[in-house]
């Protein structure tokens, strides 16, 4: 039931219109002056004030203006005698939402409150999602705890607030778009549109339009002018995705874009000026592609002024638990009335942290979705895992994937070293435990721990 605040110094008045709103369904405050009304508004959650515009002390243009001060979107309604128009037309100016002249039929003053109150409505709906959207892409809502993740962080950190170009790069599935999101909703644009382009998903004619944008008339199809994403960015931030894809036209306009920051639309003749910030983010590495003569190396250092490398999830096996409660927690409370799961069981959890997740963090969460629906008990076992990821279990080691000139001994210190912490990962960091899953003494594990500095990055229980 909405509330709505009376401010008018005759008595009478006030009265009457409270009797007609409770009448309608609404709660009504009454207040005889601006001073009444603003101590009220402090106390009570108020969704309209209905105000007369003259009266002693504080007028009703006055109070307008302290509202406003405090509580922007607040719509307020200005009564005003026909004499006093142009008062009303000024509280318009600054922000009424309307204003009615009195004398007024009371179906006139509900119409113009229903409005008034559902337009509020959305304002505060609107809001509210954009504070959602903000707080699900706040930096630490990214998963992981490994050194590599927490050198990401601080790059995250220290980019977002400026307005540099920020390059992404990671394998398929490890989560650019998350972090360019992140990047986005904290920064000074994030009040703005964060406009997202695939570059691979349109072919290089109708690219140029989703970027630039069409005159009526351009090309055979154009029936309107369309606005491209590079304008609908204005103010805010562009993501290109899979940047490496661009086909090499396009990459001079681009460069050309953000040396004058204007653009043409297709068919146009006038520029158009832009300022959005720029976000890029491939699966390629770019350097290899400008030394290969399929990226333009003037565009790549354009691009390149921060750099954020995502890791592959095979290197960073201990964020795996971490990764998995959280899909577990997230794919169990999004059905809640079906799902009854409570975890994992340590042989599953131990499959899944030997996988090699080639599909990396997306591969890992739709594992993790499968399993929440398919589980038939309230523990996901292994026998609940897809049959593909239980025949990779304890065969691990892609020999193939291991790079020329890479020798034993640094081969072999890698997979000591993972199968270290994936066993203080299944342990819960409690080093007897994890020692008995390796199949070694406590002490021969506590040097091991010191040997790779994991003594000191993992909260070792004893």
């Amino acid at each position: 039931m909405e509330s709505i605040l009376i401010v008018d110094d005759e008595k009478h008045y006030r009265l009457i219109l409270s009797e007609v709103l409770q009448e309608e369904g609404y709660t009504s405050f009454t207040a005889a002056s601006g001073m009444e009304a603003l101590d009220l508004l402090k106390s009570q959650i108020i969704d309209l004030v209905l105000t007369d515009v003259k009266m002693p002390g504080m007028t009703g243009i006055d109070l307008l203006e302290k509202i406003k001060e405090i509580t922007p979107d607040l719509p307020v309604i200005i009564m005003t005698a026909f004499g006093s128009v142009e008062k009303a037309v000024e509280a318009m100016h600054k922000g009424a939402y309307t204003f009615i002249l009195k004398p007024f039929e009371n179906e006139a003053l509900i119409a113009h409150i229903s409005k008034s109150i559902s337009m509020y409505r959305i304002v505060q709906e609107n809001a509210r999602l954009r504070d959602a959207i903000q707080t699900r892409y706040q930096f630490d809502n990214i998963i992981g705890k490994s050194k590599p993740m927490q050198k990401l962080y601080d790059i995250i950190r220290k980019v977002a607030p400026t307005n540099a170009a920020v390059l992404i790069e990671g394998e398929s599935g490890t989560g650019k778009e998350l972090v360019a999101k992140s990047i986005h909703y904290n920064s000074q644009r994030k009040d703005n549109s964060l406009v997202a382009v695939n570059c691979a998903a349109f072919a290089e004619s109708l690219l140029e339009s989703e970027l630039f944008g069409h005159e009526k008339g351009a090309f055979t199809g154009a029936a309107a002018l369309k606005k491209g994403r590079f304008e609908l960015a204005d103010k805010g931030t562009l993501f290109l995705d899979e940047i490496g894809e661009l086909p090499m036209p396009l990459q001079v306009k681009l460069l050309r874009v953000l040396q004058e920051k204007t653009i043409d639309r297709v068919g146009g003749t006038t520029p158009i000026p832009v300022d959005f910030r720029l976000i890029a983010a491939t699966n390629k590495t770019l350097e290899e592609e400008v030394a290969k003569k399929r990226f333009r190396e003037d565009l790549y250092y354009r691009l390149n002024v921060v750099k954020a490398v995502i890791p592959p999830l095979r290197e960073r096996p201990e964020d795996i638990p971490l990764l998995m409660n959280h899909f577990i927690k997230k794919f169990t409370q999004e059905s809640e009335s079906t799902s009854r799961i409570k975890g994992i069981s340590k042989d599953a959890a131990q499959i899944l942290c030997d996988h090699p997740w080639s599909g990396n963090v997306r591969e890992l969460e739709n594992v993790i979705e499968r399993s929440v629906i398919l589980a038939p008990e309230d523990i996901i076992t292994s026998a609940d895992l897809p049959p593909h990821i239980r025949q990779t279990s304890g065969s691990t080691l892609d020999l193939e994937g291991i790079p020329e000139g890479v020798g034993l001994a640094e081969t072999l210190t890698a997979v000591e070293k993972r199968m270290i912490i994936r066993a203080m990962n299944l342990s819960g960091n409690v080093q007897t435990k994890a020692a008995q899953i390796l199949g070694i003494g406590k002490s021969g594990l506590n040097q091991k721990l010191k040997k790779y500095n994991l003594d000191k990055e993992l909260n070792i229980k004893d």
